[in-house]
């Protein structure tokens, strides 16, 4: 009887064995066949032209039925309606049919295990040379990076002037996350400027970067354009935001202290703040996307992955203004900056822990009531911020049309908040990056906004 027992269960753990085998396999094979279609996709080469009446909300239906299939892990449903999508893709089709590629193979990426042999038939990430490539063409061919670059910069050159008086013509940046560096030449230009001959400024950015290689460029690039800067002294030092904290900052003496994030509005937990505060700045700058929620975080994927669609629709399809159709600039942008923006954006594999987090998606008043429970508030920008937004949009006018207060074509700004707030936006799409400022005088905390897409 016992053996008869023994038989039985060798025979259903076999049984069991052979299922999950063949339930494996048969997934094998079904992202076998999404890779094949997507392989077409990339190497068609006449774009399919699409009613965007009909043909445009079919692909984001598709997306987003695929989108939902994953997160409840309906794997069939979501393989099923990738197959359906990637013969209506191009990558050098209509903005809806771009960014959909790109979804579609982010999604695709949250289907397949890391250590499978099929991962490594998707895209591989970009080089450090092809992101470098890609951002500068974003840089040079679109207002969205300047603007946050050149509105923040107006900010603390307002703070570093107020504090003239007993600053000693010193001041000290603490940026999240330096990257390249693109954002500081112009700081460094204004400032070069307005010193004196017989009293030049003093400037120290401290930047956080993801690499000792990465730093060591942006360190060697900043250095070497203040060199053409008379009247002005520099320093760079650059730390690895993986190894080090945001301790030991060498703070000089007696100088306005600013600290910059550009996009990194997930790294301001409330202990991050806390460290903030106890460095005395004159200045808190965020600058970041506006998303659509009201709570201060959220778990769900499928809303994460709505807001991230509409977003990155409303970018691609600005890129449609700012760069001729066939562009390969357009083209290395969307697969070596955007794309990889994409896929982290809807990564479902991705740990975070999201108890300390303060914010990482919402409204400009979602996170300003964060940064308000957190001893912040705002103040009112300056008429010189204002005025240095719509002097770069009407310089980078040759991309579209514009409007100064919102609506119609084209890229659009507009104030917010009564004075405190300023963002870029394009057409009614929803999609903004926002920008905040904190001021700290007197032992309060003071603030504004500045806002960009």
């Amino acid at each position: 009887m016992k053996g008869e027992v023994a038989d039985d269960l060798l025979n259903l753990s076999l049984s069991i064995g052979q299922t999950k085998k063949r339930k494996r396999t048969d997934q094998n094979l079904a992202i076998a066949a999404v890779l094949h279609a997507r392989n077409r996709m990339l190497h068609q080469t006449t774009p399919i032209l699409l009613d965007h009446n009909i043909d445009g909300l079919h692909l984001i239906r598709l997306l987003l039925l695929s989108a939902s299939a994953a997160d409840l892990h309906d794997f069939s449903t979501a393989v099923e309606s990738l197959l359906h999508l990637y013969p209506q893709l191009s990558l050098s089709g209509d903005p809806i049919q771009r960014v959909a590629a790109y979804f579609s193979d982010a999604i695709l990426a949250n289907l397949i295990a890391p250590s499978s042999p099929l991962y490594s038939s998707l895209s591989p990430s970009p080089t450090p040379h092809e992101e470098f490539s890609a951002f500068t063409s974003l840089y040079l061919a679109s207002p969205y990076l300047q603007f946050a670059h050149f509105t923040a910069n107006q900010a603390i050159i307002d703070a570093f002037e107020a504090e003239e008086h007993w600053n000693g013509g010193s001041l000290h940046v603490i940026d999240f996350d330096v990257s390249y560096g693109f954002q500081w030449p112009s700081l460094i230009q204004s400032l070069a400027d307005k010193a004196k001959k017989d009293k030049p400024f003093k400037l120290r950015i401290t930047g956080f970067g993801r690499s000792e290689a990465e730093l060591k460029e942006t360190e060697a690039r900043l250095s070497g354009f203040s060199k053409g800067c008379r009247n002005l002294y520099f320093e760079f030092e650059g730390k690895n935001m993986e190894i080090n904290s945001f301790k030991d900052l060498n703070l000089w003496e007696n100088s306005t202290v600013v600290v910059n994030s550009v996009f990194n509005l997930h790294m301001l937990k409330s202990s991050t703040l806390q460290l903030i505060q106890s460095l005395n700045p004159s200045l808190l700058i965020l600058v970041e996307k506006e998303g659509r929620r009201t709570e201060t975080t959220s778990k769900s994927f499928l809303s994460r992955f709505m807001e991230s669609l509409q977003y990155f629709a409303a970018m691609f399809d600005s890129l449609d203004d700012c760069l001729p159709a066939g562009s390969k600039e357009r083209l290395r942008i969307e697969k070596n900056y955007l794309g990889r923006e994409i896929r982290n954006a809807v990564d479902m594999k991705q740990e975070e822990d999201e108890k300390e987090v303060l914010i990482k998606y919402g409204t400009l008043a979602t996170w300003k009531e964060a940064m308000e429970r957190s001893g912040f508030e705002g103040v009112m920008m300056s008429s010189r911020s204002v005025s240095q937004a719509k002097l770069l949009l009407k310089i980078k006018s040759h991309c579209s049309t514009m409007e100064e207060h919102g609506g119609g074509a084209g890229f659009r700004i507009s104030e917010r908040d009564d004075g405190r707030a300023i963002s870029l936006g394009w057409h009614d799409s929803g999609g903004s990056t926002r920008s905040k400022t904190m001021q700290r005088a007197k032992g309060n905390l003071h603030g504004f906004d500045v806002q960009a897409i």
